[in-house]
């Protein structure tokens, strides 16, 4: 059976405690889609982890963590975070790296500067990994699979072809320093060297693993609203961030995927620009940043203050709706205890019109917040492990979103430890 855990909204949604604890009962866990430019924080036995490239599964002994052909390797990142696990007294984790994953390149990670620098206002607010430039290369067909490494007279034919076509750019448009194909070559067989150990067909480790019924753990990145087709695009991700797309990015087939589940938080944040209707400022934003997360809401590969907001149901009802969410996990309501009442967005008014269907981007930057007010439950409600022993306003807090956005809420997490869950199933 294949189980997906997925975003609901723009991601830092607490996806990375779910997954490890997913992952206890897992087999096998895949990341399927984008770099090292988003983290997942996990906390437990070994210490507070914030993870980028690896799989969510390293922590367990008995799994098989896999980086599938969706994902946009940045090699040198990886072997460093696996170092860094081990340097921590985590047991050596079982990597597999798809014969066809693709690599982030040095010069993906300086393009994506180049043009940041060059849009200046106008900017996407990367987080300047590489990703967009990894990602325009690999569907224009100029990427490198790691297979590639091992054919060096090709890859050498290759490399010299790319980089008369990123030299034009460099010298024309960015006007910076040109890239030389025999310095490329000579990174990229260091590059062989170190993902050599962990290189394999995964496509049929997997399709032996199905037959074997084994449990395999799908891992997104980000959540539904920074999708490229269906998120607040341009201010987006550039690889697809829903479970539909596991199937392509870890190469399993569709029907396989029995479960998905979409984590949300009890209230909103966001890194990055792009539309965010429920957004609060100053005082009240920080506020609640200084309270949320297990350390502030800040960045996980950025460190940069995420932008918070008040729980939309608008957006994660469409979110829901887009990942084909079959149950949802709300996570940190812990972190609302403080608050006398609680602003929930229910509706969008645009042009004095109001909806609750969640509206393309051009029309969602001109929605205004429409809200109800939930009272606060002015308690702590972390150790609580029965849904019937929170508060009655937290119960109704959880039921009232549920309504909302028409999928079962089963976990509610009141802690940011993997023990601080509440099963409702």
């Amino acid at each position: 059976m294949v189980k997906a855990i997925v975003g609901a909204n723009w991601g830092d949604e607490g996806k990375g405690k779910i997954t490890d604890m997913f992952a206890a009962e897992s087999d096998v866990v895949i990341r399927f889609q984008g770099g090292s430019n988003a983290g997942h924080t996990i906390i437990n036995d070994y210490g507070k982890f914030a993870l980028h490239q690896i799989p969510s599964g390293v922590f367990f002994s008995h799994i098989t963590n896999i980086i599938g052909n969706g994902v946009a390797l940045n090699i040198p990142y990886l072997i460093k975070e696996i170092n860094g696990l081990v340097e921590r007294g985590v047991p050596a984790p079982k990597i597999l790296v798809s014969e066809r994953t693709q690599m982030l390149m040095p010069y993906h990670i300086l393009f994506d500067q180049y043009e940041e620098e060059r849009l200046s206002s106008r900017s996407f607010g990367s987080t300047k990994s590489g990703i967009a430039p990894f990602y325009s290369d690999k569907y224009a067909k100029i990427g490198f699979q790691v297979c590639e490494l091992f054919d060096e007279k090709a890859l050498m034919e290759k490399i010299i072809s790319t980089c008369e076509y990123k030299n034009i750019l460099l010298e024309n448009l960015y006007h910076k320093p040109l890239i030389h194909p025999d310095e490329l070559f000579k990174t990229m067989m260091e590059y062989r060297d170190m993902i050599r150990p962990y290189i394999a067909d995964t496509a049929s480790f997997l399709a032996k693993a199905l037959r074997e019924g084994r449990k395999i753990l799908l891992e997104g990145q980000l959540g539904a609203l920074k999708d490229p087709d269906f998120g607040i695009y341009p201010m987006v991700t550039s690889s697809s961030t829903l479970a539909g797309f596991g199937c392509v990015g870890a190469g399993i087939p569709p029907y396989e995927i029995k479960e998905i589940v979409a984590v949300t938080k009890a209230y909103s944040s966001a890194v990055g620009a792009g539309e965010f209707v429920s957004e609060i400022f100053e005082d009240e934003a920080q506020q609640l940043r200084t309270r949320g997360g297990d350390a502030g809401e800040y960045g996980a590969t950025t460190g940069r203050p995420r932008r918070m907001g008040w729980f939309d149901t608008v957006a994660t009802k469409y979110g829901c709706q887009v990942q084909g969410a079959t149950e949802v996990v709300l996570t940190a309501i812990d972190v609302l205890g403080y608050l006398d009442e609680i602003p929930v967005c229910v509706g969008y008014e645009i042009e004095g019109e109001i909806s609750d269907i969640f509206p393309v981007t051009s029309k969602l930057a001109r929605a205004k917040p429409v809200y109800e007010k939930m009272p606060g439950w002015k308690t702590s409600v972390r150790g609580i492990r029965k849904f019937e022993d929170l508060p009655v306003e937290a119960q109704n807090y959880v039921l009232f979103i549920e309504k909302k956005i028409g999928v079962p809420i089963t976990m509610v997490s009141n802690g940011p430890n993997r023990d601080e869950i509440i099963f409702r199933k």
